[in-house]
This record gives structure tokens, sequence and C-alpha cells, in this order.
């Protein structure tokens, strides 16, 4: 690296959110550490160096840290044991989700703060990633007046315990701001989507899961099924967005947490009739009644974030969820037909995604 270039240590880096955030960095000539349990599952890492290792030890923490003589400027801190709604809402991972996470954090601030220590400076800034999962329940009862205002968390009551765990994590980050003077940044992402996410195996996401059914779908067969009565309501945020935001937040000198999400609410029916419509499929919805979908309504609020930072969305849904599926079919038919086979035609008509 040059004398000059900035420096960014990604956290997490192997996940959908901290792949793409190293090839933004990238984009913008960073020298550019990941650390993760694994490389990303979709495409190769462009960080200049990656360490392979938990978090939750704290000596892969301590190697993680270490950048010659210097700090990093910049730490984006997106690890966490998580997934969608058949991994957080059924209360059997709740134990290693709060145990795993907390553990990370805790292990990142403390050796952060001694290094700076140690180093005598005190210049990184640390990006925490919550999520809308912090807000109390009882706010979002009513699917179509769900109140997710930054400044509504209190009384805490979240939902699930990663949504606990989020909270906790929070105050953690901003206590090591007040007593300690680490630059913090922290953003409650909402329902972030699209390429390169986990689409399958029980830890996708909604958008995702739903264009997977709907490209699985056999000729001739319409029904797929949705979990819950399809009136749950959501926004979703597509990923390039969110790096924006995010970036965005990090270079500035907003402290208090903000919100990073849409504002274009949808029922999750809607979400399946959008995904439908970009297949150019007609379908049916099998609702199934399950008990882990989640809250009736969520929905972001970008008043604070436009205040601040003068950022807002600006991707349709439909815009979005046309990428994420056909990326999704790409993975399929990549499933159906290996490398050897991907110069021939019937892998060719599959790719052939909706335009």
């Amino acid at each position: 690296m040059t004398n000059h270039q900035k420096t960014a240590l990604v956290l997490g880096a192997g996940g959908f959110i901290g792949s793409h955030m190293v090839k933004r960095l990238k984009s913008e000539n960073y020298w550019v550490r990941g650390v993760d349990i694994k490389y990303p599952e979709f495409s190769e890492t462009l960080a200049d160096n990656f360490i392979i290792g938990d978090l939750n030890e704290v000596d892969v923490v301590i190697s993680s840290l270490k950048n010659g003589d210097n700090c990093f400027d910049e730490i984006y801190q997106f690890a966490a044991d998580m997934g969608g709604a058949g991994f957080i809402f059924t209360g059997e991972n709740d134990a290693n989700i709060m145990h795993n996470s907390c553990m990370i954090n805790l292990n990142i601030l403390k050796q952060l703060n001694e290094h700076n220590q140690k180093k005598k400076i005190n210049k990184t800034k640390i990006f925490y990633s919550s999520s809308a999962c912090i807000y109390p329940e009882h706010n979002q009862l009513d699917p179509d007046n769900p109140d997710c205002r930054e400044d509504s968390a209190y009384p805490a009551a979240p939902d699930s315990e990663y949504g606990w765990e989020k909270l906790f994590s929070e105050h953690l980050y901003l206590t090591y701001n007040r007593n300690f003077g680490l630059p913090v940044r922290i953003a409650r992402y909402h329902n972030i989507y699209g390429p390169e996410g986990t689409w399958e195996g029980g830890r996708e996401k909604a958008p995702a899961a739903i264009c997977r059914k709907v490209a699985q779908l056999q000729s001739g067969d319409t029904e797929i099924e949705v979990w819950g009565d399809g009136k749950q309501t959501r926004s979703f945020l597509y990923i390039d967005e969110c790096i924006e935001a995010t970036r965005r937040l990090m270079d500035s000198d907003c402290i208090e947490p903000v919100n990073i999400g849409s504002e274009e609410m949808v029922t999750i029916d809607q979400l399946v009739d959008t995904a439908a419509k970009v297949a150019n499929k007609k379908i049916t919805k099998d609702h199934v009644d399950v008990p882990h979908t989640g809250v009736r309504g969520r929905n972001s609020n970008n008043d604070l974030i436009r205040e601040k930072l003068g950022w807002d969305y600006s991707m349709t849904l439909e815009e979005g969820i046309r990428k994420t599926y056909n990326w999704i079919m790409s993975q399929i038919a990549k499933e159906m037909y290996p490398a050897s086979d991907l110069s021939n035609k019937k892998y060719k008509a599959y790719g052939n995604c909706a335009k």
C-alpha cells in the first residue's frame, strides 16, 4: 500500500453485505483486509489480504487489527450469527445468536481500544451494522402503520433474541465512544437484499426465498408456499443502496444510530406478485401457518438519515427484485448444468432470464 492510501478492515467479509463493501472500498482505492470464518460464497474476494478465523477468538481479533506500525482508517463490523426468519425466529438458535454475536463485538471493541492505547492514537472509525429487529414488537402490530422511527426504540421490547443482541451491541459501541472516544457509526439495516446473498439452505431472507420458489416452478406448476397469511408488511433495500448509505454514514459526523432502508412498504403477497411479474409467470399462493413470521408490520423511517446525511433510497422494489431474480436464475442454472456444460444450449435457454 502507498503511504497516503486509506486502509479498511472488513469483519464478516465473507458474508453478503461484507463482500459487497469490500468491492466498494476497492473501487475507491482502499487497501482492504477481510476477516471471516469463510470466503465469499459466490465470487472471489477482492480484499488485498483475507484472514480465515473466528472473531469469537481473541487471537484472531488481535491478528486482524495488526496493520504494521499504523492503525486502520476504518473498520466495518458485519460479522454476526444471523439468517432469515427461519433461523432467527424459531427459538432454536437463540443461545448461539446471543453468545456468538455478543462475544465478537466484546472482543473487537476491547482489543481495538487496547490497540489504540498501545499505539497512542485513536483515529480508527468503526461502523457497526445493527438491525431494524431492535424496534419494539408493540410498535409493529399494525401492518399498515408500523412505527420504526429511531427514537421509538425505547421502552425496548424486540420480538427476538437477535433484536436484543443488536440493541445490547449498540449500547456497547456507544459506551466505548463515551468512555474511550472511539469514533463509532451505527446503522439499523432494514431487510437488505440483492445478488450474492444467501438464497437457499434455511438462512435466506424473504426476497431471495420468494425469488427462488418462483424460479424453481416447473412447467405447468403455479403454486408456491408463502409463510403466514401474506398480509405482513415489510420494506426491502437493495444492496448497492445499502453500501452507498453506509459509506456516507462513515464519512459523516453522525454518531447516533440511523435507519438505512427503503420506505416502499409492501405486503409479503405483493413481494410475491413482484417476483412473479419479473419472472413473467402466473402463480398461486399456498399460505402456510408457521410460528416464525416475525412482526406484522415493519417499514423504514428515513427522516433522520435524510436530515443528517441527505441520503434516500431511489431504486424501486421491482427493479431490485428483477436484478436479484436474474442472479438467482443464474445460480440455479449453474447447479443444473456444471461448468463443463456452460456452453450448451440448455444452459443458455435456462439462463435467459426476464429483462
